[in-house]
């Protein structure tokens, strides 16, 4: 067979903002919802994180076949939506490790529900629409222990509110996603 390439279709349906969840380990479920939907939005890659109060704790091997069934669910949701990238599913990380990521993002964003002056809004209108990496910390569905906000606060993240109702773990992701889409994407 000889072929003859007559046209070339270029679509981008990528943003130009690069978002990394760093999702706080919810019970059941949650954490497919959260992938799935999370990638129809726009989200670049993903990492769970165990912190103090999450209430599933996971071990080695199970660890493995999460992410590995994470990434299944990460890459039917992309394909499902036309996206150009498989975001990645991470490994597994802890609150230090973020800590020490800060510097490869223009932000790192930690949604905290005892934060009542410091908007996400305000947060975002300091930002110049270019190119931007955006990190989101969440927490689980126990919230966050006092001391991984003033660790991530001393590391430079910024601590913000979201409003005066306290949302579930798995509707911060897709409505900062959302409000950061929103803004940023061009």
């Amino acid at each position: 067979i000889i072929c003859q390439i007559k046209e070339k279709i270029q679509e981008q349906v990528e943003s130009n903002i690069e978002v990394t969840i760093f999702q706080g380990l919810p019970k059941a479920d949650k954490m497919e919802y959260i992938i799935q939907k999370s990638v129809e939005l726009g989200v670049y890659d993903i990492t769970p994180v165990e912190m103090k109060r999450c209430v599933v704790k996971l071990n080695d091997k199970d660890k493995v076949k999460k992410i590995e069934r994470w990434q299944k669910i990460s890459e039917v949701a992309s394909k499902q939506c036309g996206r150009d990238i498989i975001p990645k599913i991470n490994n597994v990380v802890n609150i230090s490790k973020i800590c020490s990521l800060i510097e490869n993002y223009n932000i790192l964003i930690v949604a905290y529900e005892n934060e009542k002056e410091n908007t996400l809004k305000s947060e975002l209108k300091k930002l110049k629409a270019t190119d931007l990496k955006i990190g989101i910390v969440i927490g689980p569905e126990g919230g966050f222990e006092e001391s991984d906000i003033k660790l991530l606060k001393e590391s430079g993240a910024k601590i913000v509110t979201l409003g005066d109702r306290i949302l579930r773990t798995e509707t911060v992701a897709l409505n900062v996603l959302s409000i950061i889409m929103y803004e940023f994407e061009q």
